[in-house]
Order: structure tokens, then C-alpha cells, then sequence
């Protein structure tokens, strides 16, 4: 029994430790350390309400704090020395030059429905098969077309892994995604036109 009560007062010892560390805002730091955070998520108002809190503790790891509240997700990006250089908090993905390739066309699609203010809609919405048709358009002529596009399925999956496609519905054989607007902070104008040139050197040299 003495044991027993020794026990519990250890437990009770951590539970008290744990509500002394603990701050209002804990919760979303965690989930933005995971992954982008949407407004529909629990935390989203506590990232709104303590937003200068978190940029204040996370700055301490080499972190920074990015809410695009008008868009309805924020996330956190990591610092860089002068020579691009960071702390390597946050793991930095491989992505394939096949899915890289569907991502710039991604991209691309979005500028381009943004810069159409007759659209009612505000979040740009795409099919498997209007990627495909986006995809003919964009690759070069002497691009090996034929695997790329019957390998197809496997490079949009790994743009919704990585979190910039949205699977929305699925009907018969067609899926219908939203692209999730994170891709224009994470591909810049600059990035995708210098993505643009690399690919068709890549071509020419082929």
C-alpha cells in the first residue's frame, strides 16, 4: 500500500509538471511542427490569438511562422543563413523530378486561375484528367511522354502526400482535387521558371 501511494504521488508529480509547462498555445506549436495547419482545425484560433507568442518561441529553433489568414492555413519555415544553411529542424522532403514536374504544372494552374478575376470561385479545383491535359501542354516534345503520363496516378499521389493537393471527390474513374494553396509559398514565380528552363535543358541533353 505504501508503495501504491508512492506511485500515485508520482504520477500526480507529472501531471503537475506537465500543467506548469504547458502553455495556452502549446498545442499548436506541436501540430505546426507535424504539418500545415487549415482554419477548420482545432488549433487555428490559438495560432490567431498567440500568433506573436509562437513566432517568439519557435524563432529560439530557428523557426518562423507564416499565417496566411485571408488563405486559411499558416505554417512555419526555417531560417536560413546567408548560404541557405538552416538548423535542420524541419526535415526537408525528396520529391522525384516526375512529381516535381507535376507540382510546377500545379503551380502554374493556380497563377493562372488567380489571375482571372472573373472566376467565382476562390480555390481552384482540378480533375486527373485536366492535370493530364495540363501535363501534354507543358512538357516539351522530346519529353518521354508515354511512361510519364501512364505513371501518372503515382505522381499526383505524391503531390497529395506532400500536401499540395486536396482529394475532394471521387466519381467513376475521375478524382477531383483542390490545390492547396501552400504551393505558392513554397514555389515561387522564380522557382518555377527556372524549373522551366532546367527542363527543357534536361530535354535537349537527352
Amino acid at each position: 500500500k505504501p508503495e501504491a501511494n508512492c506511485n500515485s504521488c508520482n504520477y500526480f508529480d507529472q501531471m503537475s509538471s506537465l500543467e506548469k509547462h504547458v502553455r495556452p498555445y502549446s498545442k499548436a506549436i506541436v501540430r505546426l511542427l507535424k504539418s500545415t495547419v487549415e482554419r477548420n482545425s482545432n488549433v487555428w484560433d490559438d495560432i490567431i490569438n498567440y500568433r506573436s507568442e509562437i513566432q517568439e518561441y519557435i524563432s529560439q529553433i530557428g523557426l518562423e511562422l507564416i499565417v496566411k489568414k485571408d488563405e486559411g492555413f499558416a505554417f512555419v519555415k526555417q531560417f536560413e543563413d546567408s548560404e541557405g544553411n538552416t538548423l535542420g529542424l524541419v526535415q526537408r522532403r525528396q520529391i522525384g523530378f516526375e512529381t516535381s514536374i507535376v507540382l510546377v504544372v500545379l503551380r502554374q494552374s493556380l497563377e493562372e486561375f488567380d489571375s482571372n478575376p472573373t472566376q467565382l470561385s476562390t480555390e481552384k479545383f482540378i480533375t486527373d484528367s485536366e492535370i493530364k491535359d495540363e501535363l501534354e501542354l507543358f512538357l516539351p516534345e522530346k519529353f518521354n511522354r508515354v511512361k510519364f503520363i501512364n505513371d501518372l496516378n503515382k505522381y499526383i499521389n505524391g503531390a497529395v502526400d506532400l500536401g499540395y493537393l486536396k482529394e475532394i471527390s471521387k466519381k467513376d474513374s475521375q478524382t477531383k482535387y483542390q490545390i492547396h494553396r501552400i504551393i505558392k509559398e513554397k514555389i515561387t514565380l522564380d522557382i518555377l521558371q527556372d524549373f522551366k528552363t532546367r527542363l527543357h535543358g534536361y530535354v535537349e541533353s537527352v
